[in-house]
Order: C-alpha cells, then structure tokens, then sequence
C-alpha cells in the first residue's frame, strides 16, 4: 500500500506541474488578450471620434455655406435699395438685410466654435491614434516573447505528460478512478498530507485515531471533511517543502 500511496504522491506533483504550466500558457494568452482588448476599444473611440469629426466638418461647410448666402444677400438687397420708388419696399428691403446681417454674424460665430471643437477633436484623435500605434508595436513584440515562452511551457508540460501515463499505468486502476474524480471535483488537487493532525486539503482537523492510521500508510485513508486522499508527511519532509517553496 505504501508504494501505491507514493505513486499517488508522485502523479498529483506531476498534475500540480501540468497544471502550473497550463496557468502559466493562460496567462500569457490573457495578458494578450487583454492588451489586443485595449488596443480595440481604443481603435473604436477612434473611429467615433473620426466620425465626429466627419459630421462636424460637414456642418461647417454647410454653415459656411450659410453665410455666404447670408453675405450675398445682403450685398443684393443693398444694391436694390437703389432701385426701389416705394417705402413699402424700401422698408421689405432693410428687413431682410437687417435679418441677413444678424444670419452672417450667427454663422460667422458658429464657425469660430466649430473651428475650436475640430481642433480639440483632431488633438485627441492624433493622440489617441499615437497611443494605437504605440500599443500595437508593444503587442507584437509581446506576441513574439509570448509565443517563444509558450512554446517552452508547452514542451516541458509534454515532457511530463508522458512520465504521467507511466505513473498512471502502475496504479490500481480503482485507485486512479477515485484520483481522477478528486481531481476534477477538488480543483485540481487530489492528494494531500496530514500535518499537526490537519489535512492540508480543506484545513480540518483529523480524529487522532485516523492520523494514526494516515501514519502507518497500511490503507488508503480518506479524508471525512473533503474526501481527498490522504498521505502522512513528516515534520523534516514540511521544513524542507517549505525552503522549496
């Protein structure tokens, strides 16, 4: 039994290490993603703002257009002042030049703040453009660490699997099925030790009677709390695993 339990021992260390190499790949991956994230959300208040600046424009040539329609008409208006023989007309005419000057003055107003606001746009559109540039160069030299770091993750993870098949191949297949189920249900961990009378699965206190039993390593010993299997670790073993660690 003491052998079958350090084969037990032996696979759940070589699934921690898969699953540390699997954790490392994800990270590199979502530091990724993340940085491709924030590149796009920056690209789409880009182009809002692009847009905003197409439609501003557009409304400035339209004022634009506006009040030299407004200027033409006053001119007109005035030159027909000339022309007119009644006061009715002569009284229509500085209407609508009087209506026109105040068109001209408005629209020559709006074009002032529409030139403020395309300036302060165009600023924060070439800054923000800068920053996509910026973090686009970044992320494919990261792409290009990423991948090279991935890759050595990904052969040292292969490496091990296959240490891990033959561990697999010399436990009593009942033994592996009970691990396998730990395994998924227990995040991962199946197989922990008994310390000061505690397991170090779910960090329970054990009857002494068990402790006694997980000592001998005669059986299989199950903790009663989170059904992990159970192995006894010496204090010299704990001390060491610490320095490690």
């Amino acid at each position: 039994m003491k052998e079958e339990m350090e084969r037990l021992i032996d696979l759940q260390q070589i699934d921690s290490e898969i699953a540390g190499f699997d954790k490392a790949i994800a990270k590199c991956e979502d530091e990724l993603a993340k940085r491709e994230q924030s590149i796009e959300q920056k690209q789409e208040k880009l182009a809002t703002l692009q847009a905003k600046i197409e439609r501003l424009s557009e409304k400035q040539k339209e004022n634009q257009e506006e009040h030299e329609q407004a200027t033409a008409r006053v001119k007109d208006r005035q030159n027909k002042m000339l022309l007119v023989q009644t006061s009715r007309e002569h009284q229509a005419l500085l209407k609508e030049i009087e209506e026109n000057k105040k068109l001209a003055k408005d629209t020559e107003e709006r074009a002032l703040q529409f030139i403020e606001q395309l300036e302060q746009l165009e600023v924060e559109a070439k800054g923000l453009n800068n920053q996509c540039k910026g973090e686009q160069d970044l992320l494919k030299k990261e792409q290009q660490s990423s991948a090279k770091e991935i890759k050595r993750l990904a052969t040292a993870k292969k490496s091990i699997e296959g240490e891990r098949a033959a561990k697999v191949a010399a436990v009593q297949p009942n033994y592996i099925q009970r691990y396998t189920k730990l395994i998924a249900r227990r995040s991962g961990l199946a197989v922990v030790a008994v310390q000061d009378s505690i397991c170090l699965g779910c960090h329970m206190t054990l009857p002494p009677q068990q402790v006694n039993e997980v000592m001998k390593g005669d059986k299989l010993n199950i903790c009663p709390t989170c059904q992990r299997i159970l192995y006894f670790r010496e204090e010299e073993d704990a001390q060491e695993e610490s320095l490690v660690e």
